[in-house]
């Protein structure tokens, strides 16, 4: 048996094709695992529990079936889809999950994280971020109308892609005194992420013990998937 890690699927009506290899992936391949875990932006955006887009609906059936079918699946919200909430979680029997978190793995103490924290020379992202966790903020979002949160998530959008072209890839990339710093702070020596979009598997040394960092891609082009058992972990595309 195994475990297996996903992130940065960024689902969104615009990409049917990737809904559809979702789905076939939650029908196949995820119902041999032991466990799924999604580590961040399952969704381009998610306006809020309360606004669900028809083409998106699949998508939870999709993961209510395989919850139903007895594989837990756990959800970290991304940087595109934190208004994830409750409801969401009882449409899909999902559990939220928080970031970061440490689970174990097949004795394996682990941190997960979605990622973006670790990017902290991008100063004007981390303060973005900060700003958009508050409860105030998500209050009162989720207090306009889904019209209006519409229109927010696509500025929103149109705003980030002109923040990548504009800052280096270095800047967007992960600080390496921040992976240090996490690994300290947790006590561990294995870290999963996503969000880079930057798919690779990281030795690393860290106050002279030997830790591994494992970076997720992104299901534009990657459709990464790890896949972590007792004696060994592979990062390949889905369905192989």
């Amino acid at each position: 048996m195994s475990t297996l890690f996903i992130a940065d699927l960024h689902l969104s009506t615009e990409r049917p094709e990737i809904i559809a290899l979702f789905l076939r992936f939650l029908e196949q391949e995820a119902t041999q695992a032991e466990a799924l875990y999604i580590l961040g932006d399952l969704f381009e955006a998610w306006l809020g529990d309360d606004a669900v887009q028809p083409e998106l609906q699949e998508v939870l059936t999709g993961l209510k079936k395989l919850t139903e079918s007895g594989v837990p699946v756990f959800v970290m919200v991304g940087n595109r889809d934190f208004l994830l909430g409750e409801t969401f979680e009882k449409m899909t029997g999902c559990t939220l999950l928080d970031d970061p978190s440490v689970v174990d793995l097949y004795g394996t103490p682990t941190l997960l994280m979605h990622g973006d924290t670790l990017c902290t020379d991008d100063v004007d992202y981390q303060a973005f971020r900060q700003q958009v966790r508050t409860p105030q903020w998500r209050k009162a979002v989720l207090a306009k109308s889904i019209a209006e949160r519409l229109q927010m998530a696509r500025e929103a959008r149109a705003q980030s892609q002109a923040h990548t072209r504009e800052k280096s890839a270095e800047i967007m990339d992960v600080n390496a005194q921040a992976v240090e710093d996490a690994f300290r702070q947790h006590g561990v020596r294995r870290l999963i992420h996503g969000h880079t979009h930057r798919p690779a598997v990281h030795e690393l040394s860290v106050d002279g013990k030997n830790t591994t960092r494992i970076v997720l891609g992104d299901w534009y082009q990657q459709t990464s998937v790890l896949k972590v058992t007792a004696d060994d972990f592979s990062l390949t595309p889905a369905g192989q």
